[in-house]
């Protein structure tokens, strides 16, 4: 099959300027709808990438997230989200962006074409075998993430991708493609429009998918969240107060003693 990047063809909608506000977000929104059902028949391919991550992981590897501009802004995010969420250290998953930290703000011209510069990156953070790495890139073809995979082959490292293009240079890099079609942006181009929304829900399966896998979810509870600010407090004094049948004081005063909702529930039952 030949390569089509679908992700810049022109756009289905013309005379964007001439459109009221109330068409524009109609369209966007019609749009929009199409991606769950693209995710959607992308299922068996996250599976795989997933199964993956949990044995690298589960066997104290690393997930490392690759990507430039849109793309490495969300696979930071979802990374950044991991320890809080999951009272996971942040060495568990590294997010990494062409161009560095500078870029997740401001872009950094030129970054994203670097040939070496994605293994470089991974390097720094003693990358091996024991790791997992999954590039991003809605076009499939950004340099920076397609030959770091390309020397992650060659050094044995399991790779993965979450890319908007059918058979791109980056899903033939990638042991574990993902491939999300969403078509053509409503403003022709802008991936982080349908293409950066599928890659964000991906990611959340991704990530949420393994930490369950890995113990740190009970029932459908955030058990081992970091108890950062007072929304959290309560929202961990509720579930001690739920588990264990006691009132409020007393679980207050179990997750005062032990700092943490998984603890607690276990001090509490003994």
């Amino acid at each position: 099959m030949d390569f089509i990047k679908t992700t810049e063809q022109d756009s289905d909608y013309n005379n964007l300027e001439h459109m009221s506000v109330n068409e524009i977000i109609a369209n966007m929104n019609n749009e929009d709808k199409k991606v769950p059902l693209a995710v959607e028949k992308a299922l068996s391919q996250i599976e795989e990438l997933i199964q993956q991550v949990v044995a690298k992981v589960k066997d104290g590897g690393r997930l490392f997230y690759l990507g430039a501009g849109t793309s490495g802004r969300l696979g930071i995010l979802d990374a950044s989200e991991c320890p809080p969420t999951f009272g996971v250290s942040h060495d568990v998953v590294i997010g990494l962006i062409a161009g560095g930290d500078s870029a997740i703000r401001k872009a950094v011209e030129f970054a994203e074409d670097s040939q070496t510069q994605g293994w470089y990156d991974l390097h720094d953070h003693n990358i091996s075998e024991k790791d997992v790495v999954v590039g991003i890139a809605a076009s499939g073809t950004t340099p920076y993430v397609v030959h770091a995979l390309e020397a992650c082959n060659k050094n044995n490292i399991v790779t993965g991708c979450i890319t908007c293009n059918q058979n791109s240079p980056l899903s033939k890099q990638a042991k574990f493609p993902v491939e999300v079609i969403v078509g053509p942006e409503f403003l022709t181009g802008s991936s982080r429009m349908k293409a950066g929304t599928a890659q964000k829900l991906v990611l959340n399966m991704i990530t949420t998918a393994t930490m369950i896998k890995l113990g740190k979810v009970k029932d459908n509870k955030m058990v081992d969240m970091q108890l950062s600010n007072d929304k959290l407090v309560d929202r961990g004094i509720k579930m001690i107060m739920n588990e264990l049948n006691v009132s409020e004081q007393e679980a207050n005063a179990l997750l005062d003693k032990h700092k943490s909702v998984r603890k607690s529930i276990d001090y509490g039952r003994k």
